[in-house]
């Protein structure tokens, strides 16, 4: 007979069907110290609450560009300034591809926006592939 510890456990099959995960990716990233499962019965890993909150937290690390290996150094780390460190550095790289992305947004508006048939012969275009190529 189940107990009810036993009904608010989950096995890795249900955790990565939640979350939409092949169950290889849960098991590396307990290789890499990222999850904790218990054991119980023949070795079978079991999570519980905590354990969601922690996949989602890694999941929306790694949607904001984390490494694992960042996301193990700040779950790991108690010092909030190293923490604040990855952040920072997360931060710097996050505000540089933004601002790639809006340049390219400019880009693909002025494109569609553009009256000449191959949008490539536009001087306004020719222009900016001057700056990127420094001519």
């Amino acid at each position: 007979m189940k107990s009810s510890d036993d009904d608010a456990m989950m096995s890795i099959g249900e955790i990565a069907r939640r979350f939409g995960l092949p169950t290889h990716v849960l098991r590396h990233w307990e290789s890499m110290g990222l999850l904790t499962p218990a054991r119980v019965r023949a070795d079978r890993r079991r999570y519980d609450r905590d354990h969601l909150y922690r996949v989602a937290v890694i999941l929306r690390a790694k949607e904001a560009g984390f490494s694992l290996a960042d996301i193990r150094e700040m779950i790991a780390t108690g010092d909030p300034e190293a923490r604040r460190d990855i952040l920072r550095r997360r931060h710097a790289d996050l505000t540089r591809r933004v601002a790639q992305a809006r340049s390219s947004l400019h880009m693909i508006e002025c494109a569609l926006s553009c009256d000449h048939e191959d949008f490539t012969g536009c001087a306004h275009f020719q222009r900016t592939l001057a700056e990127k190529i420094g001519v």
